[in-house]
């Protein structure tokens, strides 16, 4: 089988209460499915084919899913892959056909009571089941339509769509009910008549109506006493279930609380921490605009500095080159100087030379 979902009954993977709701709809069959040839269309896993079989003379079960399929077995019966809006039997096969919670989940759903029309036979009953609309959307409320749910129907809806193709429906409605049952030991299935107000069809869980071509079946209602019929021990149980759940789940509170409460602690000892982390980034940005203030004064004076060093070594390159030229000049003067001494020395020499010579002259 493919991964349960919750919408397929598959027995003993369905709560006890939603497993008599389905099956409940096949014991009502059954009582008239004996020694009759019977059609249950969407069988599913072939639960309930397997019910009607135990009175039927013959039983197929029919549905579109191969798993389902592959899955179903029952004595006495035998199981078909087909689609509801074509089935793969000629006229007038059935004594009796049931589609219980079927056609919802079809888009084309009167091609399926078109096709039970034509294999029913003229004697013969076609019970099909459908959720109330109405009681459906308010049970789901909360949690949103079905997504596997194609069409819902209201009563009168629902009945003029099964009077296209039937001459003679009868509708019934099917709700879970308390009662006080005083059953013989060992017997299976009670029968019992039912009184329901016109007005109740409007609140009704389900809507299950016989279908056919002939007189109606002479039956005023039926009670299915399920194998949970103790209303009040499957309530205690429940409430003891209910109590295991509250008592696992104030355990998970507890851990929860316990949880929470070192998270808080956590989260105290990190606000702490962020505190003083934001009071240490406040004093590094006030240390920061200082440093910055700083770094501009000195930037100030560097360029003070900066520019009265410059003026200093302009003047001492003014100085420089006045230094300069005054050397040069003072140069040129002294080579001049020199020149000049030099000429006058040289004429000296050359005087007094002539004068040795006039002296060596006269004494001679």
């Amino acid at each position: 089988m493919r991964e349960f979902t919750g919408e397929r009954v598959i027995p003993g993977r369905v709560d006890d209460e939603l497993w008599d709701e389905h099956i409940a709809r096949y014991a009502f069959a059954r009582t008239l499915a004996r020694g009759q040839r019977v059609l249950d269309i969407g069988c599913g896993t072939g639960y309930g084919t397997a019910e009607l079989a135990e009175a039927a003379d013959f039983a197929v079960g029919m549905d579109c899913s191969p798993e389902a399929i592959d899955s179903a077995r029952a004595e006495r019966a035998i199981f078909l892959q087909a689609s509801a809006g074509a089935l793969p039997f000629p006229r007038e096969s059935f004594d009796l056909i049931t589609a219980f919670e079927v056609i919802e989940h079809l888009d084309d759903w009167d091609a399926m009571l078109a096709e039970a029309r034509r294999v029913l036979r003229a004697q013969g009953f076609f019970i099909v089941s459908t959720p109330n609309k109405k009681y459906y959307a308010e049970s789901r409320e909360k949690i949103g339509p079905n997504p596997f749910h194609a069409h819902e129907f209201e009563c009168e809806e629902f009945r003029l769509a099964l009077a296209r193709h039937f001459p003679v429906t009868t509708m019934y409605v099917q709700n879970r009910a308390e009662a006080f049952v005083f059953a013989p030991v060992g017997v299976a299935h009670l029968e019992a008549t039912a009184c329901t107000k016109p007005e109740a069809f409007g609140d009704a869980q389900f809507f299950v109506a016989v279908c056919g071509v002939g007189p109606a079946p002479s039956k005023a209602g039926f009670v299915h006493v399920p194998t949970t019929a103790n209303l009040l021990r499957e309530r205690e149980r429940h409430i003891r279930k209910l109590e295991d759940e509250l008592a696992l789940e104030k355990g998970w509170l507890a851990e929860m609380t316990a949880e929470r409460d070192q998270l808080l602690a956590k989260h105290t000892k990190l606000t702490a921490h962020l505190e003083e982390q934001n009071r240490w980034t406040l004093g590094l940005e006030r240390d920061w605009k200082a440093a910055l203030a700083r770094i501009s004064e000195l930037q100030d004076e560097f360029h003070a500095e900066q520019a009265a060093a410059i003026k200093m070594a302009q003047d001492y390159e003014r100085a420089l080159s006045e230094a300069r030229t005054d050397s040069e000049e003072k140069a040129r003067w002294a080579i001049e100087t020199e020149a000049r001494l030099s000429e006058a020395l040289r004429l000296k020499c050359e005087e007094l030379a002539e004068a040795v010579r006039l002296i060596d002259r006269a004494e001679a």
